[in-house]
């Protein structure tokens, strides 16, 4: 078995309400739901291939509630990394490399494909943005809690970063077009966490 691990932040924008009610394995808002997840890889590496300081995307969604699965995925890998880069990307993101993603698999119906592309993901205090390349745009802003905290939620069952709890935000524009798949709306739910995974 590959040893591999990586780490960092994890992003996350839907065209839901905040808070997503399809975590709670409610219905999404509006009978579909289209989610765009993104990773920021920190400390990595894929036995002796580094992978610090690169990004992953991908698309999920799913007419109807995403606990009955069927969903279509698309991936995307960082344009900057080299060939042995790719292919540790596409193992750990798609699941073929085992860990939390693998559990994902029964509830995907269909893969409309894997592309390089161009990933930028910033975290500035609480204010996170998303882009990969003219497919996908996202800002958004954590939601303040009580005595100018964050809200969080933790435990959620379709949770792709488990153990953790994931802080919400709401997007000021959340932007999609590929594999003939179109959103564009403002206000609506966002989420971001640390994330750490292994085999």
């Amino acid at each position: 078995m590959t040893n591999w691990s990586v780490s960092g932040k994890y992003f996350e924008a839907c065209n839901c309400e905040a808070i997503c009610p399809c975590i709670v394995f409610s219905p999404p808002t509006d009978g579909k739901c289209v989610a765009v997840l993104g990773w920021r890889i920190d400390t990595g590496t894929y036995d002796e291939t580094d992978l610090s300081g690169l990004k992953a995307a991908m698309l999920a969604t799913a007419d109807g509630n995403m606990k009955d699965g069927n969903w279509r995925v698309a991936l995307y890998t960082d344009a900057q990394a080299n060939e042995a880069q790719t292919a540790a990307l596409q193992a750990i993101f798609s699941g073929q490399a085992g860990g939390h993603l693998a559990n994902l698999g029964p509830l995907i119906g269909e893969v409309l494909g894997v592309k390089s592309a161009t990933i930028n993901l910033v975290e500035d205090g609480k204010r996170f943005s998303l882009q990969i390349d003219d497919h996908a745009a996202a800002t958004y802003e954590l939601i303040e809690g009580q005595e100018g905290g964050v809200v969080q939620v933790s435990g959620h069952p379709l949770a792709p970063v488990p153990g953790v709890a994931f802080t919400i935000g709401r997007s000021e524009q959340f932007r999609f077009n590929d594999h003939g798949i179109s959103v564009d709306v403002s206000g609506k739910n966002a989420f971001t966490a640390n994330f750490s995974y292994a085999p």
